[in-house]
């Protein structure tokens, strides 16, 4: 089984430590960064959704244009836009750039900052109910070779069909996120690759579970899964965590400037990083949770922190776990992404195939 990092490019730079001097929609910045992913060897980068930011899928677009190799994932929420249009747009792109198209689909936990989108749906349950059937429409207009028809609770087509197909055969590479009961049945039926937060080796062996159990029920493959954290790296331990230990006071200090602050709403995913930060700021080997705690687990906060050797070993065991896929972002966004693909992207990939070697399991 094949390891692949995904980065993260935001709008501009910001994050928990970094408050934004520049405009909201920063090309060069956004630019400068995608390159900077694709140098360092990253396989793929999200472009985030959130109500109130830039369109993620015409960001997307301009990353494309402006690389060779990077893939992109490309989040977006059912319910705002057609299943057929959405569907035809991501096919469209995905021709134009040689089969680089990836989605990311995120239902949301958060009625308040849905209905900044008119969302009419405060029941997350029912929201995920309509995400099945946007998939469900999805895939016909990607894979139908015919006209077809669906009908539903919240989508009803008639004589749908796209002329333009993906270039991915079987329709483009879909990641599906969530932490309740509901989104693990609905990536079940969908989900190429599950994404998780940066959770704790047990919440990983539950999650997991939980999805597989969901895809057999579907009778569909295992889907893979993908672990979002942000690595805090030096060159030794002692470094690495006194480094982490300043991201802290640096994020505390800015939390009113940077708008890092608890939620009035927790997710699922939310309280699964909350849970455990209760247990203790590091847990297992090195995952630290100070950071979610500060924020609320507003966004993936948990954390990695060691020398990129130590940091690659906890890679390696959560790939033992089932894991192939892991979402890194620093909390200097461009410096750190540049960082990682110094030591620990190719550090990892090293050890996760030994690992592979040792098992006689073949690279795909």
């Amino acid at each position: 089984m094949s390891v692949e990092f995904i980065g993260f490019i935001t709008n501009n730079n910001s994050s928990e430590t970094i408050v934004r001097s520049g405009p909201i929609l920063d090309p060069p910045y956004i630019e400068t960064v995608a390159k900077a992913h694709e140098l360092a060897g990253f396989d793929r980068a999200l472009l985030a959704f959130h109500s109130t930011t830039p369109d993620a899928l015409q960001v997307a677009q301009h990353v494309l244009t402006i690389t060779t190799k990077l893939k992109v994932m490309i989040a977006q929420r059912p319910g705002f836009t057609a299943p057929t249009l959405l569907a035809r747009q991501l096919a469209t792109l995905d021709q134009f750039y040689g089969g680089r198209v990836s989605l990311h689909v995120i239902t949301g936990g958060n009625a308040i900052e849905l209905r900044q989108d008119g969302n009419t749906l405060d029941d997350k349950d029912e929201r995920y109910a309509r995400t099945g059937e946007f998939l469900d429409v999805v895939r016909l207009e990607w894979t139908s070779e015919k006209p077809f028809n669906y009908s539903g609770k919240y989508y009803n087509v008639e004589n749908g069909f796209s002329q333009v197909k993906p270039l991915q055969k079987g329709g483009i590479y879909t990641f599906v996120g969530g932490g309740s009961d509901a989104a693990v049945e609905v990536a079940g039926k969908h989900a190429d690759t599950f994404a998780l937060w940066g959770e704790s080796y047990a919440q990983v062996r539950d999650v997991t579970a939980r999805v597989r159990a969901a895809a057999a029920r579907h009778g569909r493959p295992t889907p893979r899964f993908s672990l979002s954290v942000r690595p805090i790296l030096a060159d030794t331990e002692e470094k690495a965590w006194q480094k982490a230990e300043e991201i802290l006071e640096r994020a505390t200090a800015l939390q009113d400037q940077t708008g890092y602050r608890r939620p009035n709403h927790a997710t699922d995913g939310a309280k699964r990083l909350l849970a455990l930060a209760d247990q203790g700021a590091r847990i297992d080997k090195r995952l630290w949770t100070e950071i979610a705690k500060l924020t609320g687990a507003n966004s993936n906060t948990t954390a990695l922190v060691g020398t990129p050797e130590q940091v690659a070993e906890v890679f390696a065991d959560y790939y033992d776990l089932g894991v192939s896929h892991f979402l890194i972002r620093g909390f200097d966004p461009l410096p750190d992404a540049i960082e990682y693909g110094r030591e620990l992207i190719p550090l990892t990939r090293k050890l996760v195939a030994a690992r592979d070697q040792q098992k006689g399991v073949a690279a795909e």
